[in-house]
């Protein structure tokens, strides 16, 4: 399945002109290493402002959330958005949204990593690694452990994935060509939708790395826009700088969006 992936991604990468790209004011990266790829699923066409970059594969941090969520509903772990789901076991942490019963869509807005530990151990190591490699999700390596795969623990190997195939395994989310239901996919819409204007409707995941000094040191944002009859996949992760947090993604890919016209 890792190969069906690559291939696809290299299909999208050489589909079309980069018109778009050329119009990408620099100063809304606000001086961050990025790596950032939109994909208009109406014309082909791509914007890849730095393909080496986008090429290299990190730790998805949170956005695995996007698929732990998806394998949970499709297994009947979870049986919708906001049903009581996540049970708090009384541990106080620094977070405070993670400090109470969740719900999922609760769970999956404040990025709560003890739910979706619970989640992942509830899955398993079979299970989890059947639906990885069915989806071909970037390395496909879990072994680090079934609750920290994702997250770039110190001396740990998590699961790596490049901001090329983010964007091309969500493409192909949408199109119906992954391993879960309609039904599913629109619950992980629902949930996954950060903003609505006039123009358009935001989806995305954010996902951060925090180093052992305390600052932020990777942040990732991807997801998709709707604007009129026209769907933007996209994903974008940063580092350097002085804050490459999830948070600080998402601004940049909203600011992106907004200087189009888009949302």
């Amino acid at each position: 399945m890792r190969i069906n992936t690559i291939i696809l991604t290299i299909c999208l990468l050489m589909a079309a002109a980069v018109s778009f790209a050329q119009e990408i004011d620099n100063s809304l990266l606000q001086g961050y290493d990025t790596a950032l790829v939109i994909y208009n699923r109406s014309t082909g066409e791509i914007v890849n402002i730095d393909p080496a970059r986008s090429s290299r594969s990190l730790a998805p941090c949170s956005t695995f959330k996007i698929y732990n969520t998806l394998i949970a509903l499709e297994l009947g772990l979870i049986k919708g958005a906001d049903e009581p789901w996540y049970q708090w076991d009384g541990v106080k942490r620094d977070i405070e949204g993670w400090n109470h019963d969740l719900t999922l869509r609760e769970a999956f807005r404040v990025s709560a990593v003890p739910a979706y530990q619970v989640l992942a151990r509830q899955i398993g190591d079979a299970r989890m690694k059947e639906y990885i490699e069915k989806i071909g999700y970037g390395s496909e390596d879990i072994s680090a452990g079934i609750d920290i795969f994702w997250l770039p623990f110190p001396e740990t190997t998590s699961i790596k994935i490049s901001v090329d195939e983010q964007a091309a395994l969500l493409n192909k989310l949408l199109d119906g060509k992954l391993p879960f239901s309609e039904k599913n996919i629109s619950i992980l819409r629902d949930i996954m939708q950060v903003e609505k204007t006039g123009k358009g409707t935001l989806y995305g995941k954010t996902g951060s790395d925090m180093g052992p000094d305390g600052k932020w040191n990777l942040g990732w944002f991807v997801g998709f826009l709707e604007h009129g009859d026209t769907t933007y996949v996209f994903a974008c992760n940063i580092t350097g700088g002085g804050n490459p947090s999830g948070k600080t993604a998402r601004t940049i890919m909203e600011n992106i969006f907004k200087s189009q016209n888009l949302l």
